[in-house]
């Protein structure tokens, strides 16, 4: 055989080598499927969904891509079929998402409480005050007297529609009491710039206890002053959207919702926070 010949064998080989590794690449790229979460902001926020998901990820063959926005953004996500699967708080608007037919089932997964933060020496003297009926009331007669300003989200998300919630059951009509009121602003924003604006504007605030927590350490003017009654309670649930109404990855879907549904999983959600701020972020909803 001649040098010539060798020198042309091997090169073959090396190219034949080559396209072999390039070929197992593009496989794998291939085998690598994409799951669109749609999820509220406070998810992300507050880092859970960073510890949470890379774990599903290495277990299977899908790579997840998170929308995070309000509750209210994530749901019409769904609606529009971008969406394979929302994790979501606000179960009235996830009953009505289900009854319409754009997901299949509510699964209830974790659970932790929205809080009222504000200003350290507390003008409303809500820190005093028993129920979220009798908070309202001094938040909006404190604002008109001109020595408190609050920050809604103003954003349809859930958090936003727990703050409409609370209006309402305090008897406070929102549309002709509140908003366009100088010390009431509607930012439009979600919760993490919504408590920077308030720590900013020494201001009270609507906030899960997680997006909090996992921020306290950038508001210095921000303290707890307001928490407790079972209506602040914030449950969080993950859902399906139905095969029936768009193309969807539905067997992705159950596949991440088995994730958190898992006792593995659901005690990472207790232990989230524990190290950092001394007590967990969420509380797991099934163990």
């Amino acid at each position: 055989m001649s040098i010539f010949n060798f020198k042309a064998r091997i090169a073959v080989t090396l190219v034949l080598v080559l396209m072999i590794f390039m070929g197992a690449a593009v496989t794998m790229q291939v085998e690598a499927e994409s799951l669109t979460l749609a999820t509220t902001s406070s998810t992300e926020d507050s880092g859970l969904l960073g510890e949470l998901l890379p774990v599903f990820e290495e277990r299977t063959s899908y790579d997840v891509d998170v929308i995070a926005v309000g509750t209210g953004q994530a749901l019409e996500t769904g609606r529009r079929g971008d969406a394979d699967v929302l994790l979501v708080h606000a179960p009235e608007l996830e009953k009505e998402f289900v009854e319409d037919g754009y997901g299949t089932d509510r699964y209830y997964i974790m659970n932790n409480d929205f809080i009222i933060v504000g200003p350290a020496d507390d003008p409303a003297g809500l820190a005093e005050l028993d129920t979220t009926e009798e908070a309202m009331y001094a938040i909006k007669e404190t604002g008109e007297a001109g020595e408190l300003t609050f920050t809604s989200r103003g954003d349809g998300s859930g958090t936003h529609f727990q703050e409409e919630q609370l209006w309402q059951a305090a008897e406070i009509a929102l549309e002709a009491e509140v908003e366009g009121r100088s010390w009431y602003n509607s930012l439009g924003q979600g919760m993490g710039p919504t408590l920077t604006a308030a720590n900013e504007m020494g201001a009270y605030t609507l906030t899960d206890r997680g997006t909090f927590l996992s921020m306290q350490d950038e508001l210095n003017n921000l303290e707890e002053i307001f928490a407790g009654p079972e209506e602040l309670d914030n449950p969080y649930s993950i859902m399906p959207v139905n095969p029936e109404t768009h193309d969807v990855d539905y067997e992705g879907a159950l596949g991440l919702v088995k994730f958190f549904l898992e006792r593995e999983t659901q005690d990472m959600i207790g232990e989230f926070g524990v190290e950092d701020y001394g007590e967990p972020l969420f509380l797991p909803g099934l163990f």
